[in-house]
């Protein structure tokens, strides 16, 4: 369908049509307003429309990181591995595409690339890469947290010979690197996944490392029927332990620190949460773990013995173990042998720590040792998370304010969810929202939820736009500093604090107050008249 089939004037924008982008065009459609949804890929499925490197795979288990708006489509449903790749997650998304016919609003190929707010009229002016505008009395930005891959700081890159590639923006036929000398930079989340498989084709591969990352074993495997059925059969009670939890995974809480308990009986329960394989099983166990240096590095110092163990090389496995910064304050990774990798002889590991990467020369990787000849660079270099995104499209609020430029010592808004000076824009799972350290889908539909209940409420009550108040904004940008300073997570420089991107403000971009008591944050506003935001009837 082309841009001419839709209309110019509509009541909501989307930007966006992953799983947050869909599930807020579905609930439009319930209450009768014509929306339209702008996608720059060429299908449904954002985050894993994307990023098809080898071995992605969500690190929720699968029959919990999926919708739950709709029992009939969570029954018929059928996944078929505790931890979902990113084929089976792609269909899944389009399956609920076609079942709810969401296609229809959707324009694909087509990129966002700036929006105003019209003061005297009420309403944005939204224009594509394609030269369309669209006017729209709500624009809500479903654009995702990790979305916007980071720009690759390496010199260069121009004069490799070989082939370059970028985990975030795979080839969607794939590669074939059988006999390839390849080389990986990075060591986060894409790369512990799909290291392992680029080993396997690769006739050599070559790890370069800056700061090693936590992994888990994933312990990933078929699900058997019995399971299914019983999740199947309870979950609606399930559903609702995963809104109250504190990271939308629900697990049994914690009561006690740490360091109450004697090392064997703290070493037993570490241990069986390892067994679980589940990134919250070892995090969990104690009530201080994010909060206390000492409580926090007797888990890290469990985990680094479970890599000594994996490794065989004393050496690498020491290179391997993160030491500057605390377990958890970077998002931990659960992998299927990634340690096991660097045992093969055709891996090696380079520490850029000890030796820096310089450069990228027309044969290969170049550090401040030597240089690495290889046929083909793998970036897996990560990405401008939570703001990125949003900063990527020009957004002019009252007056004209760029809101790149309002967030430039770092972001602000009211609950993650709505900007000061920004009427009628509304972001879904928004810096200040629990977003990233959580199940992503549990927070997507709160906010989506919220959000229409919020616009079927204005339109009850004839209200044209509504803002969030700077006092409000500035408040709940102090509760979700304060909040997060009480814990480890700003001791690390990871992209949660932005740490990653040269340049961009060094701030606690999450809330992690949880996902329950964030719910019933957001739901007390809402019940008190939509508390800390300013309500306009219509213009003219």
């Amino acid at each position: 369908m082309t841009a001419t089939d839709h209309a110019s004037s509509v009541d909501a924008v989307i930007v966006g049509a992953g799983i947050a982008g869909l599930y807020q065009l579905h609930r439009l459609r319930g209450l009768g307003m014509s929306t339209r949804v702008f996608e720059t890929g060429d299908d449904v499925g954002g985050t894993w429309y994307w990023n098809r490197y080898p071995g992605a795979r969500c690190d929720v288990e699968s029959m919990s990181y999926s919708y739950s708006f709709s029992p009939e489509l969570e029954q018929e449903w059928e996944w078929t591995e505790r931890y979902p790749a990113q084929p089976e997650i792609l269909r899944y998304v389009s399956h609920v595409a076609d079942r709810f016919d969401l296609r229809r609003d959707v324009t694909f190929r087509t990129r966002v690339v700036s929006a105003a707010f019209d003061e005297p009229a009420g309403r944005w002016r939204v224009v594509t890469d394609t030269g369309e505008t669209v006017d729209a009395r709500f624009l809500i930005m479903a654009t995702g947290c990790l979305s916007r891959a980071k720009d690759i700081d390496i010199d260069g890159i121009a004069t490799f010979g070989g082939t370059t590639l970028h985990t975030s923006r795979w080839p969607h036929d794939g590669v074939d690197l059988t006999g390839q000398r390849v080389a990986v930079i990075g060591t986060g989340s894409s790369a512990v996944q799909s290291i392992p498989i680029i080993a396997e084709q690769a006739a050599e591969l070559t790890v370069f490392q800056r700061t090693p990352a936590y992994s888990l074993a994933a312990r990933n495997r078929p699900l058997e029927p019995d399971e299914v059925a019983d999740m199947k059969a309870g979950y609606r009670a399930w559903r609702e332990a995963q809104r109250t939890s504190g990271f939308g995974v629900p697990v049994e809480p914690a009561t006690q620190s740490a360091l109450e308990v004697g090392a064997e009986e703290r070493t037993a329960r570490y241990e069986a949460g390892w067994r679980r394989g589940t990134l919250v099983s070892i995090l969990g166990g104690y009530t201080d773990t994010l909060t206390d240096a000492a409580a926090n590095e007797t888990a890290a110092e469990f985990v680094r013995q479970k890599i000594r163990d994996r490794v065989d090389d004393p050496g690498t496995a020491e290179l391997l173990c993160p030491r500057s910064y605390p377990f958890g304050t970077k998002r931990p990774c659960l992998d299927t042998g990634y340690y096991e990798t660097f045992n093969l002889p055709h891996v090696s590991l380079v520490d850029l720590r000890r030796t820096p990467l310089v450069e990228l020369t027309a044969t290969g990787v170049r550090t401040s040792e030597r240089t690495h000849d290889v046929d083909v660079v793998v970036f897996a270099t990560g990405f401008d998370a939570m703001t990125g995104a949003l900063e990527a499209v020009d957004i002019r609020g009252r007056d004209g304010v760029l809101l790149r430029e309002k967030w430039a010592e770092g972001p602000r808004s009211y609950l993650g969810l709505a900007v000061a000076g920004f009427p009628n824009l509304f972001t879904v799972t928004g810096p200040s929202s629990p977003s990233v350290l959580s199940n992503m889908i549990v927070s997507i539909e709160q906010h989506v939820d919220w959000i229409t209940d919020c616009l079927a409420s204005l339109r009850d009550r004839g209200v044209g736009t509504i803002e969030a108040s700077t006092a409000a904004e500035d408040e709940w940008v102090a509760h979700v500093a304060e909040v997060g300073g009480a814990t480890l997570y700003p001791t690390a420089d990871s992209w949660y604090m932005g740490s990653n991107v040269p340049g961009k403000p060094r701030v606690f971009m999450a809330y992690i107050g949880g996902v329950g008591a964030y719910r019933e944050l957001c739901d007390a506003v809402a019940a008190d008249g939509y508390r800390g935001f300013r309500l306009d009837e219509v213009p003219g």
